[in-house]
C-alpha cells in the first residue's frame, strides 16, 4: 500500500529547485516551518536583509530592516482558485523612511517590485493576487526597539506555470523583491543612499 503522507516526486523536485538558488550575500536565508493545513504538502523559508550587515550569513538580525518569507504549497488534486497544483505565497515587510509614509503611489510601486521581479526573471505565473499595506507602530514603556516603526507590507500569492524542477526563477524573483524592498542596488552596482519612492 503506497504511503500517502510521503511527499510526491513533483513536490520534492519543486523544493529542490527553490533550494538550489543562491541569493546575493546581503540576504540571509533560513529554513522556516510552513503553516499547516494550507495544503497537503508545504515548505517555506525566510529571507532577511539589513543594509549594514556583514553578509556572511552569521549576523543576528533580530530587527532586520526588511524580511520576507516564501511558502510553497502543493495539492496533487489541484485547487480551483489556484488554477494548478502548486501555489507560492509570499510576505515581505520593509521599513520606510518617515517621509515615505502616506505616499499614495507607494502601494503601486511596491506591487511593481514583485511583478517586475517575476517578469525580469522569466518566472511564469498565473492567478497572481495580493495586497500592499502601510503600517505605523509606536512603542511605549519597556518594549525594546525604536520608538516608532513605519513599514510597508506586501502579501501575494501566485501559481507557477513552470515545471516543478524549474522554480529556481521564482526563488530568484523573491530574492530580488526582498533586495529591492530593502533598498539594495542591483548586483554589481555600488550603494549610494537608501531608496526613496
Amino acid at each position: 500500500m503506497p504511503d500517502t503522507t510521503a511527499p510526491p516526486p513533483p513536490f520534492r523536485r519543486a523544493v529542490a529547485s527553490l533550494q538550489s538558488y543562491l541569493p546575493r550575500p546581503e540576504l540571509v536565508v533560513r529554513p522556516l516551518d510552513a503553516p499547516p493545513r494550507l495544503a497537503p504538502f508545504s515548505w517555506a523559508y525566510s529571507v532577511e536583509a539589513d543594509v549594514g550587515h556583514r553578509g556572511d550569513g552569521l549576523d543576528d538580525l533580530d530587527e532586520p530592516d526588511t524580511s520576507g518569507r516564501l511558502i510553497l504549497l502543493h495539492d496533487p488534486a489541484g485547487q480551483d482558485k489556484w488554477d494548478g497544483t502548486f501555489r507560492l505565497v509570499c510576505f515581505v515587510q520593509a521599513r520606510l523612511e518617515r517621509e515615505q509614509l502616506g505616499d499614495e503611489m507607494l502601494p503601486v510601486i511596491a506591487w511593481s517590485w514583485l511583478t517586475e521581479a517575476l517578469d525580469g526573471c522569466g518566472a511564469g505565473y498565473t492567478a497572481l493576487g495580493g495586497t500592499v499595506t502601510q503600517t505605523s507602530s509606536v512603542r511605549f514603556g519597556d518594549i525594546a526597539g525604536p520608538r516608532r516603526d513605519d513599514d510597508v507590507e506586501l502579501r501575494a500569492s501566485w501559481t507557477p506555470v513552470d515545471e516543478p524542477d524549474t522554480l529556481t526563477r521564482h526563488a530568484e524573483a523573491f530574492a530580488i523583491l526582498v533586495a529591492t524592498a530593502a533598498g539594495l542596488p542591483p548586483v554589481g552596482v555600488p550603494r549610494f543612499a537608501r531608496r526613496t519612492v
